[in-house]
């Protein structure tokens, strides 16, 4: 497409972007003035965040329908900042807060230089879960004594958490009139929130959930104000404090404490989170991008964080990508950048025209959708997924969720790390396999008939999967990919996850992603996010316990009307009268697909001895045939049968087939029945197929593509290859 129609199409698509972003704007606005208050800070600087990130993140960013502000996830890292560094004076923290979150975004500019973007894949999912479960209910056990008209109270998370009973039995007794009615305000746009999906009207839907509690509270004030005899029950500390003159009242930095430690912390904290939010939501925005584009990750992190040094001199909060208000863009057709802008620049009118009436919200009221906010990232149905996925990955999630509740987040996502690769070691009983192969290339990729083949060795985990990452970023997603792990002794649940992400991707694109060498696997559940241990050759994975690949096998051999048994050994006793096998030793058969004419088969096989040996996984085919066929092999004609020409193995040439001749190396000792054999029909056969190792024996074919496992799709071409091989050579 060229630059003149690229703009014009642009250019068309803004009425679009333009209500999309009038959407967004609805939800960003009570959402950034909530966040504010949440995190200690001025309401006005979460909606500084979302206004510089719109503009500046719009204009230089590497996405595409994400959208930008003040993230969820740092509301109790900025609290505990505004807090510590003020030493109870919350105001002087907050400037001190924005030295820290300037400094934090100058860290994300040099982060994005480097390239630094896949820097979260080095946190492993649960760990990330139950740092997010944490922040969740860090959040929840503030807001909701705000939410009930309780604005003093004080403590740990711990302890929040433990006077919730108290607070609402306080609200229900309370004397005070203000903090009765702040409360039931609350608990009133808490139920607007839990609710609204289950509302189907469609002009309700018109209006988010957070812009109705909006809508209700100031109109609840105008209520009291022209038409109730009774004055506005609730008291000015209960609602919103804005400046009276926001351009003039603009917050700057406080860089005095820049050299102490717990400065440092804070920068560390406020940089690891911000990172990690914005990696997680970029990632999960591209999967709803509706044209499939994909993230420029480093540039937009390079953006976010000259946002973020420019909302941190403006008295803002961080900016970081937000899932929520994006899913909201993509839902409302925003499909590029510009509803980002918009975005913005609906909240600049708000401010300026409407600041009198956001002085009207009661604080319980913006408390509540954090309340329900926090609520769904705690929710018990996120224990119940990591659950499902493996009972470690269960310990991780509360290991991380229980040390950041009674520590700090850098410590707990720290001790995530730490206890996922304990458990990874305790899983292998193996500590070397991790310490001596970390550091070594573990990542081949190559074409092979089309395809791009991916082969991993050794492990694959969060420790090293940015290997991995970097190959398969390589591949276009439109194209035909397989990853082989059969070479792997352990794979761990985030790149297990990925893996599925990278399927749904290729998927959406047209194109194929598929993992296979896990058939002989162990794993903590059925899920196929669960981690996999390799098991020993000898032994022989649970019956009835199928992974992927193997269940994609079951379907395939239904629609060909092929018998499925996955652990199955029939051909361990014919196939030794292979020439193929006089030098290697069979160790296991297994996925045997099988009809009366042909078996498929996966096959691990070792060769050599001692240091030099080596084990194999490989897909074959072997058709059984009672046709009278001379023994013979066929290959691919190369520099190898040369060599074998030269050592006494003589190619056997088809006169009347010269291109046959040429592309084929046709060996064995009864050179006339191969030639009466090798009749027109079954040259041209050959001749219009992909290109195989055959041998024939008095068993039967032996085929096989490559010594490597075959995808599902390879194994169905293996099957229509076999079946009409076999009835031409029945015929001759």
């Amino acid at each position: 497409m060229t630059q003149k129609n690229t703009l014009k199409t642009f250019l068309s698509e803004i009425p679009k972007n333009i209500f999309s972003g009038f959407v967004v704007s609805l939800i960003a606005l009570p959402l950034g003035l909530g966040l504010a208050l949440a995190s200690g800070a001025p309401p006005i600087s979460g909606i500084i965040a979302a206004i510089v990130g719109g503009i500046v993140v719009s204009i230089i960013g590497g996405s595409h329908v994400t959208i930008t502000g003040p993230g969820n996830g740092l509301v109790v890292v900025i609290l505990s900042a505004i807090t510590i560094l003020g030493n109870g004076d919350m105001y002087q923290g907050y400037l001190f807060t924005l030295a820290a979150i300037v400094i934090s975004g100058i860290l994300l500019v040099i982060l994005g230089f480097l390239r630094m973007g896949s820097l979260g894949d080095f946190f492993p999912s649960s760990a990330i879960q139950g740092m997010l479960a944490a922040i969740g209910i860090g959040i929840f056990a503030k807001q909701i004594h705000v939410m009930l008209g309780n604005l003093n109270a004080e403590g740990s998370i711990i302890d929040l958490l433990l006077q919730v009973p108290e607070g609402i039995v306080n609200f229900i007794k309370t004397p005070d009139n203000s903090a009765f009615y702040a409360g039931v305000i609350g608990i009133i746009s808490l139920l607007i929130m839990v609710f609204y999906s289950k509302i189907r009207n469609r002009y309700f839907q018109l209006i988010p959930a957070p812009m109705w509690i909006v809508v209700l509270s100031v109109g609840m004030f105008y209520y009291f104000d022209l038409f109730s005899t009774t004055t506005y029950p609730i008291a000015k500390e209960q609602l919103i404090n804005l400046p009276n003159d926001i351009l003039a009242s603009f917050a700057f930095p406080d860089f005095g404490k820049i050299y102490q430690a717990e400065f440092i912390g804070a920068v560390i904290s406020i940089t690891l989170i911000a990172s990690i939010e914005s990696l997680l939501s970029i990632k999960a925005v591209d999967k709803l991008d509706p044209l499939k584009r994909r993230s420029n990750v480093n540039k937009d992190i390079r953006a976010l964080g000259l946002a973020t040094i420019i909302s941190g001199f403006l008295g803002g909060l961080n900016v970081v990508t937000v899932i929520a208000r994006s899913s909201v863009n993509v839902n409302n057709k925003g499909n590029n950048r510009s509803a980002n802008f918009f975005h913005a620049l609906f909240l600049v009118a708000f401010i300026l025209l409407f600041a009198t009436e956001l002085r009207k919200i009661p604080l319980s009221a913006l408390a509540a959708i954090l309340v329900f906010t926090g609520y769904k990232l705690a929710s018990p149905e996120n224990l119940k997924k990591v659950l499902n996925i493996g009972s470690e990955q269960l310990i991780i999630f509360l290991v991380t969720l229980l040390v950041t509740i009674a520590t700090s987040l850098i410590t707990g996502i720290l001790i995530g790390i730490i206890v996922t690769f304990a458990i990874h070691v305790i899983i292998n009983k193996n500590i070397l396999l991790f310490v001596k192969n970390v550091i070594k290339p573990n990542v081949l990729m190559f074409r092979e008939d089309g395809k791009y083949y991916v082969s991993v060795k050794n492990f694959s985990s969060f420790l090293n999967y940015t290997k991995l990452k970097s190959k398969l970023n390589q591949i276009p997603e439109t194209a035909e990919a397989i990853v082989d792990f059969s070479l792997c002794d352990f794979v761990d649940h985030s790149v297990m996850e990925n893996m599925n992400n990278y399927a749904e991707t290729f998927e959406r694109n047209g194109g194929h992603f598929e993992v296979i060498g896990l058939d002989d696997s162990k794993s903590g559940s059925e899920h196929p996010f669960a981690l996999r241990k390799i098991l020993p050759k000898q032994i022989i994975p649970l019956e009835g316990i199928l992974t992927k690949r193997q269940k994609s096998i079951q379907k395939v051999s239904e629609e060909i009307h092929y018998s499925y048994d996955a652990f199955s050994d029939l051909e361990m006793e014919e196939l030794p009268n292979f020439g193929y096998f006089k030098t290697r030793k069979i160790d296991k058969v297994s996925n045997v697909l099988s009809n009366e004419a042909c078996t498929i088969f996966d096959v691990q096989f070792s060769e050599g001895a001692m240091i030099a040996k080596q084990v194999i996984k490989a897909t074959m085919l072997h058709i059984h045939t009672e046709a009278q066929m001379p023994k013979f092999t066929l290959d691919r004609e190369g520099v190898f049968e040369y060599i074998l020409h030269f050592t006494g193995y003589k190619d056997i040439d088809i006169d009347a087939h010269p291109d046959f001749s040429k592309r084929f190396y046709l060996s064995g000792k009864s050179e006339e029945r191969i030639r009466d054999f090798f009749t027109d029909e079954l040259i041209l056969f050959f001749e219009s197929n992909k290109q195989y190792h055959i041998e024939a024996t008095n068993v039967g074919l032996l085929v096989l593509s490559n010594e490597r496992l075959a995808s599902v799709k390879e194994m169905k071409a293996l099957a229509y290859f076999g079946s009409s091989l076999q009835k031409i050579i029945e015929k001759c």
